[in-house]
């Protein structure tokens, strides 16, 4: 019965997400040996927060991350759990509003996921003190998830934060 109430509740959260689409990856590389259920659960995660940093849609990050959510590679500053990448968003975004994710690669093998982004937009927000003048960014990333119950439970991520400064301006090239 409690697993019933918890996918009742599960599905009354996120209705609004059903019918939407998901961030496609370019590449998607699967251990053929996964059970396809949990194959097919790793990618929907993966898919579903790919789509939350293309969009800004907190919606979908809160459907993708796991309510124990661990950042592994959090930045000083930065909230633990489900509020740290949703601030994060934010505050990118208020620098780059037309911030977009491309998923490259998407690599599935047993409860790791492996995501390769390409962010891309135009610097006319503010990053600090700073006021973007219309500057292209496009930076990568990398994410490695450990997925538990359908859901994103560990992120171990690295960007290129250098380029994305270079062309920001707020540091040299």
């Amino acid at each position: 019965m409690k697993a019933a109430t918890t996918l009742a509740a599960m599905l009354v959260a996120l209705p609004a997400l059903a019918d939407e689409p998901l961030v496609s990856a370019q590449q998607v590389i699967v251990d053929p040996s996964l059970p396809p259920a949990q194959r097919d659960a790793e990618i929907q995660a993966a898919r579903r927060y790919a789509t939350f940093w293309h969009t800004g849609d907190a919606r979908f990050a809160r459907a993708a991350l796991a309510a124990g959510f661990t950042d592994r590679t959090l930045p000083p500053g930065r909230a633990q759990g489900v509020p740290g990448p949703l601030a994060a968003s934010a505050f990118v975004r208020t620098a780059i509003p037309d911030l977009q994710a491309d998923v490259r690669q998407l690599i599935v093998a047993g409860d790791r996921v492996t995501v390769h982004f390409r962010f891309h937009g135009h610097f006319t927000g503010r990053w600090g003190n700073t006021q973007g003048q219309g500057q292209a960014v496009d930076f990568i990333a990398t994410d490695i998830y450990r997925i538990a119950d359908g859901k994103i439970a560990d992120n171990w991520h690295i960007e290129d934060n250098l380029t994305l400064m270079q062309q920001l301006g707020l540091v040299p090239r």
